[in-house]
C-alpha cells in the first residue's frame, strides 16, 4: 500500500512539473494588460500612443527571453485584437516606431506568430 502511494504521488509530480513546462512564459491576461493601454491609438482615436501604452510593450520586450516568448506574445496580441473592433493594421504597424521598441518582424493582423525568428 505505501508503494501505491508513492508511485502515485511520484505520477501526479510528474504530471504536474510537465504541465508548467507548457504553459506559456507569459500569460495572454499579462500581455492583455501590458497592451490594453494602446487601444485608442490603433484604433485611429489618439493621434499617438499614450506613454501606459508605449511602456506596456517595452516592458513585454524586455520580457523575451526566446523565439517561443516572441510567439506566445504575438499569438495572445492577435487573439487580443480580435475582442476590439475598429482596430486598424495601419496603426499596429506605427506602434514599434513610435515606442522606440524593436520587434524583429512586421506588427500586423496578419502576422503569422509561426514564422518569427528572434
Amino acid at each position: 500500500m505505501k508503494n501505491l502511494l508513492y508511485s502515485v504521488a511520484l505520477c501526479l509530480s510528474v504530471l504536474f512539473v510537465l504541465a508548467h513546462i507548457n504553459e506559456a512564459v507569459i500569460p495572454c491576461g499579462t500581455v492583455d494588460m501590458k497592451a490594453a493601454a494602446c487601444i485608442s491609438f490603433t484604433t485611429g482615436k489618439d493621434a499617438k500612443p499614450s506613454a501606459p501604452c508605449c511602456s506596456g510593450l517595452q516592458q513585454l520586450a524586455r520580457s523575451v527571453k526566446s523565439v517561443d516568448d516572441k510567439k506566445d506574445i504575438c499569438r495572445c496580441l492577435k487573439a487580443g485584437v480580435t475582442n476590439f473592433a475598429g482596430v486598424q493594421d495601419k496603426f499596429l504597424s506605427q506602434l514599434p516606431t513610435a515606442c522606440t521598441i524593436k520587434v524583429g518582424f512586421p506588427v500586423s493582423m496578419n502576422t503569422n506568430c509561426e514564422t518569427i525568428r528572434m
